[in-house]
C-alpha cells in the first residue's frame, strides 16, 4: 500500500491539544470562507513605511486590520482576541484574526473554496494535503518569496533557508511555510531533546490490576486485552473498550498505519532504496492480530465509527483500556483523570513490537513539519500579511505565542523567563482553562517552531511527563521520506488517490474478516488493485522524489 504520510509526530509537552475543537465569527471565528474578500486587491495600508531589510516590517504599522484565516481542522475551537496572549499580539501588531474552520468534512470545504476560486486571506492545512498542489497550480496563492522581496525582505533574515529550499517549487517559488518543522541541522543539535507524539497507552490502574503484562508480542497483546475485559467488564456502568484508536477516515486510520509501522520499527528504506514497508511480513502479522482481537470480541464497533468528539469523551470517561494514540491528543482528558484519581490516568508502555522485539522507531519533527500556511491571492493587504507572517515565524513572534505578555503571563524569574505561578498552575492542571484565559504555550500553534519551544517549555509534570519521557531515545529523523507523493492532479496522483481511498475500505474489512483465509483473500485482492492502478508508476515517482530529497538535504 502506498499511503500519504500523516504528520502524527507532533512533539513535546506543548499545549497544542488545548487548541482542539471548532471556531466562530467576526474576529473570533466564523465559517464563511468568502467573507471580507471584496477588498482582495487593496493596496498596502497607507501608514506603512518603506521596507527595510534590516528592520521587521510589522513594526512599520500597527493600524487595525483583520485577516480571515482558514484552518482546515474542524476540531479547532479557540478564538483570537478572547485570551490575554492574542489580545497582546493584536495590541502590538494591529492584527486581528477571524478564524474560519469547516463545520464538517475538511476536504469538502477546502475543495469547494478552491473550486470557487475564493479563499480567505491565509490558509493553514496539512503539508501533504492534495489541496496545496491545487492552490499552487490554480494560481490561488502567492509566492512568499516574491511578497517578501517587495514588502518585507526581513523575512529572509529569519526564515529558515533549509525549510524554504525544501518547499521550493520547480518555478523557484515558495508558497507555504511549515509549523512543527525541524531542519536536519536542528535535529542534529536538539535531537536528544526531541520527543514523539506516537505512543501506546494503557489505563494505569487496569494495567497494574492485570499484572502489568508484556504487550509486545501478539500473545501478550491479546491476553492483556482479554484480561482487562474479563476483570473490568464495565467502567462506571458502561462497557469497557479493550482497544482504542484514532478515528477511521476514507483513507484509513493513522493508528493502524504509520503509528503501528513505527512501533514495529519497520524501515522506510533498504539498501539505499525506498521500501514499501506496508507489505512487510511484520506489519501483516500485526494486522492479523487485530483481526484475531476482533474475532475474540476485543474490538468494539465503536472504534470503527466514532469520530474525534466521541473518542475524546470516552477517553475522559476512561472507557478504553489500551490505545494506539497520540499522547498530546489526550492531555486535557488525562489531566482531568489525574485530578480525579492519579491511578486512573493513561500511561505509555511498550506495545506491539516486531519479532525481534526491537525498540520502536518513532517519527520526530521533520523539515516537512505538520502544516503549511499560505497567503491567498485574494489577501486584502499583501504587505501586512507577509509582515505578520514574518513576525509569527520569528523568535520574537514564537516567544509571544509561547509566553504571552511579560508581567501578565510570564516574567524573568531567577534569571529565566518562565510562567508566573498562577499561569503555571493552570498550565499544569487545567489546560483548557489555560488556553481560554492565557492562550499561551502555542494554543495558537500555526507557526510553532519546535527548536524554539525547547528554549522555553517548562519541565513537564504528571500525567503529561510519563508518556512524553517514554518516547525519548526512540525518536528518528524521517525528513528524507517526506514529500514523496505525486501531485494530486497528476496521473500518478490520481492513481494514488484511488489506492488510498480503496485502502480506507479495505482496512476495516481486514479487521472484521471472519477467518485468516478471508483476511488473506482481501489482502491479496488489494495488492492486485494496487498493481492495476499504476503502482509501478507511483513507486517510480516516489523513488525519484526520494533521490531529490537526498540531494536537497546535501545543500
Amino acid at each position: 500500500m502506498v499511503k500519504t504520510k500523516k504528520s502524527l509526530s507532533i512533539l513535546m509537552s506543548i499545549a497544542l491539544v488545548s487548541a482542539l475543537s471548532a471556531c466562530g465569527d467576526s474576529g473570533n471565528g466564523g465559517n464563511d470562507g468568502n467573507k471580507s474578500n471584496s477588498t482582495a486587491s487593496a493596496a498596502p495600508s497607507s501608514s506603512a513605511k518603506a521596507v527595510n531589510a534590516d528592520e521587521p516590517g510589522w513594526k512599520s504599522s500597527a493600524d487595525p486590520i483583520t485577516f480571515n484565516w482558514y484552518l482546515n481542522y474542524s476540531w479547532f475551537a479557540d478564538k483570537w482576541g478572547v485570551d490575554k496572549t492574542t489580545q497582546y499580539i493584536t495590541k502590538k501588531t494591529g492584527v486581528n484574526i477571524n478564524f474560519i474552520v469547516p463545520a464538517g468534512n475538511e476536504n469538502e470545504k477546502i475543495n469547494t473554496m478552491i473550486a470557487s476560486g475564493s479563499l480567505p486571506d491565509l490558509i493553514t492545512l496539512d503539508w501533504n494535503s492534495d489541496a496545496v498542489d491545487k492552490m499552487i497550480k490554480g494560481g490561488l496563492v502567492l509566492p512568499l518569496n516574491e511578497l517578501a522581496e517587495q514588502y518585507d525582505p526581513y523575512f529572509f533574515k529569519i526564515a529558515d533557508s533549509a525549510k524554504l529550499n525544501w518547499y521550493k517549487q520547480e518555478n523557484g517559488n515558495v508558497y507555504g511555510y511549515p509549523n512543527q518543522s525541524s531542519s536536519p541541522s536542528d535535529f542534529k543539535k536538539y535531537g536528544d531533546n526531541f520527543t514523539s507524539n506516537n505512543t501506546f497507552l494503557v489505563r494505569k490502574d487496569i494495567y497494574e490490576a492485570i499484572g502489568s503484562p508484556d504487550m509486545r508480542t501478539p500473545e501478550g497483546f491479546l491476553n492483556a486485552l482479554k484480561a482487562a475485559k474479563e476483570k473490568f467488564s464495565d467502567v462506571n456502568g458502561q462497557p469497557l473498550i479493550p482497544l482504542g484508536a484514532q478515528e477511521f477516515t476514507n483513507t484509513g486510520n493513522g493508528s493502524f498505519e504509520n503509528s503501528l509501522l513505527d512501533f514495529l520499527a519497520i524501515p522506510n528504506e533498504k539498501d539505499g532504496k525506498l521500501y514499501d514497508r506496508t507489505t512487510d511480513a511484520e506489519y501483516i502479522r500485526w494486522l492479523k492480530v487485530l483481526r484475531e482481537a476482533n474475532s475474540q470480541g476485543l474490538i468494539s464497533k465503536d472504534i470503527l465509527i466514532d469520530k474525534r468528539p466521541q473518542v475524546e469523551e470516552k477517553i475522559l470517561q476512561g472507557r478504553y483500556f489500551a490505545m494506539m494514540f497520540p499522547r498530546s491528543d489526550i492531555q486535557n482528558q488525562n489531566v482531568t483523570r489525574y485530578q480525579q484519581d492519579p491511578n486512573s490516568v493513561y500511561i505509555a508502555v511498550d506495545g506491539p513490537a516486531n519479532s525481534k522485539l526491537d525498540q520502536p522507531k518513532l517519527s520526530g519533527p521533520s523539515i516537512a513539519g505538520w502544516t503549511l500556511t499560505l497567503i491567498s491571492k485574494n489577501v486584502k493587504d499583501k504587505q501586512r500579511a507577509i509582515q505578520f507572517l514574518t513576525y509569527l515565524i520569528s523568535e520574537e513572534g514564537n516567544k509571544d505565542l509561547f509566553f504571552g505578555e511579560k508581567g501578565v503571563t510570564y516574567d524573568t524569574i531567577d534569571g529565566k523567563d518562565q510562567f508566573l505561578p498562577d499561569a503555571l498552575n493552570m498550565y499544569n492542571n487545567d489546560r483548557s482553562s489555560f488556553a481560554k484565559t492565557y492562550g499561551a504555550s502555542y494554543t495558537f500553534w500555526m507557526m510553532m517552531d519546535p527548536s524554539l519551544n525547547l528554549k522555553w517549555a517548562p519541565a513537564s509534570v504528571e500525567p503529561i511527563k510519563e508518556p512524553e519521557d517514554w518516547t525519548r531515545g526512540k525518536v528518528v529523523d524521517n525528513t528524507i521520506y517526506s514529500n514523496l507523493n505525486p501531485a494530486a492532479s497528476s496521473p500518478e496522483g490520481i492513481a494514488l488517490g484511488k489506492i488510498n481511498n480503496q485502502w480506507g475500505k479495505i482496512l476495516p474489512k481486514l479487521i472484521l474478516s471472519k477467518s485468516e483465509a478471508d483476511f488473506d483473500d482481501t489482502w491479496n485482492d488489494f495488492q492486485k488493485y494496487r498493481t492495476q492502478h499504476d503502482l509501478d508508476k507511483i513507486q517510480a515517482f516516489q523513488d525519484a522524489a526520494f533521490k531529490r530529497n537526498a540531494e536537497k538535504l546535501k545543500e
